[in-house]
């Protein structure tokens, strides 16, 4: 059984220690902060998250689960991705369970540390691995749609 995310103490000052490292660039590269507005309040929320990218597409995984910047991401359709001074805003396009899977093994290779979250191992069929998609939804990244 898969291990669940909770927001402690703990955990917020890791993100922050997390968000701060990022904002300068330092750690893992694929390592980006997330800014997006909040479905309710219109409050611009910000997270640490992860960027995979294969063959010039990039990816966001839900790593925790259908946390809160996923339910705002859905809604807003696009993200503020930062990292090292640099900003962008892209568009977010959620995949389904089958073209998740080899995003989520590559995620699951590259980012030890989330393992103790997902149902699955190194040798878990591609069946497995696309299970675990309604629990850690995975976003391609688009560029912006084009202002009229």
């Amino acid at each position: 059984m898969a291990k669940a995310y909770r927001m402690t103490v703990g955990t917020r000052m890791i993100n922050r220690v997390f968000h701060a490292m990022t904002r300068r660039g330092i750690g893992k590269a694929y390592r980006y902060n997330l800014s997006v507005r909040g479905r309710k309040s219109g409050r611009v929320y910000s997270t640490p998250v992860d960027v995979m990218s294969s063959g010039g597409e990039r990816w966001l995984v839900a790593a925790y689960g259908v946390s809160q910047w996923v339910r705002n991401a859905r809604a807003a359709g696009q993200v503020g991705l930062s990292r090292g001074g640099r900003s962008e805003t892209v568009r977010v396009v959620e995949l389904g369970p089958a073209e998740s899977v080899p995003v989520l093994r590559q995620y699951w290779r590259e980012v030890p540390v989330t393992r103790p979250y997902f149902d699955v191992t190194g040798e878990s069929t591609d069946e497995e691995f696309a299970d675990e998609a309604a629990r850690h939804p995975v976003f391609r990244l688009e560029p912006p749609e084009p202002v009229a």
